[in-house]
């Protein structure tokens, strides 16, 4: 795995390759179903403005199971050269989003959107929901995932030497989880970069019922299912962020993991949201403001610069 911490001297993170089947590459056209973006694809006109020009690939499938699926979007206008990648892992919850799921693809549409309108690649990853599936399938699905992504990503004009992965929600805590847990990292399941949104990190003795539905019942586990002590050996640049209006076990679980990284010698940048009603929101597309588009493109631009003289 590369070392960016010369570049990043204010960012940390790690990531992983280890063992686990490759999936099958592409073929394209054949494998490739590209859908334009419909009246059913938008939300109250703001997706539709956003998605203008965007073209959606659905359903792509990257593991055994049924919910192993992804989405790609791009923009209609092609790039001369192979773009960055973001790599969406969404979730209010373990065990399903509190929106409806039609509402809540909908939502993060609109951040695929956001992606490719601003010269990457989206991707959307749909992985598998407590209880039915526990720790750590959400981990080994994101690693999976991301195998798929270094296999086949060219193949939309995606760089793989530039994807990152952005975990909200319960996705935080899968992307944080592959990152601290080698033995769930995958080959050829490596990102140059992470952003963190609004995740719980350690569960305690108070965990949610949605916690306990994925990490047990038993919390004499939970310390070992933490990112911790794992996260402290990450080496690829971490954007780390949590909104005002998160419950204050939230922003506990963000300050605390922003704490220990410091004083492990690998401060992340953090940025502090307004709102967070959604991952759309949280890049700032309903105008909130405070947002992560901001930090997240002046990161992917230091990706895309680090090779540079």
């Amino acid at each position: 795995m590369k070392n960016y911490l010369a570049f990043f001297l204010t960012l940390t993170m790690t990531t992983a390759s280890a063992h686990g089947p490759l999936p099958a590459r592409l073929s394209p056209p054949s494998d490739l179903v590209q859908v334009g973006l419909t009246d059913s694809d938008t939300t109250a006109g703001g997706t539709a403005r956003l998605c203008e020009q965007v073209t959606f690939s659905r359903g792509l499938r990257y593991g055994e199971s049924e919910a192993n699926v992804l989405d790609v979007a791009t923009s209609a206008t092609k790039a001369d050269t192979p773009r960055p990648v973001l790599l969406f892992v969404a979730g209010d919850t373990f065990t399903g989003d509190r929106a409806a799921p039609e509402l809540a693809r909908q939502i993060q549409d609109q951040a695929m959107c956001f992606a490719a309108r601003n010269d990457m690649i989206g991707v959307r990853v749909n992985y598998r929901l407590a209880p039915l599936a526990p720790w750590p399938a959400g981990a080994s699905d994101v690693a999976a995932a991301l195998s798929w992504g270094n296999g086949n990503i060219d193949l939309f004009n995606g760089d793989a030497r530039e994807i990152v992965a952005v975990g909200y929600g319960a996705g935080a805590f899968h992307v944080a989880s592959l990152l601290a847990h080698p033995e769930l990292q995958a080959d050829r399941a490596d990102v140059a970069a992470v952003v963190l949104v609004s995740g719980i990190y350690r569960a305690g003795k108070d965990a949610s019922d949605s916690e306990k539905a994925y990490l047990g019942s038993d919390a004499s586990q939970y310390n070992k299912r933490s990112v911790f002590p794992g996260i402290l050996n990450v080496d690829v640049p971490i954007l780390l962020a949590w909104a005002a209006d998160d419950s204050a076990g939230i922003v506990a679980q963000g300050e605390t993991l922003k704490k220990t990284l410091c004083g492990a010698g690998h401060c992340p940048r953090s940025t502090l949201l307004r709102s967070r009603d959604g991952i759309a929101s949280a890049f700032g597309l309903d105008g909130s403001g405070d947002s992560l588009a901001e930090p997240t493109l002046l990161l992917v631009h230091q990706l895309e610069a680090r090779g540079l003289p």
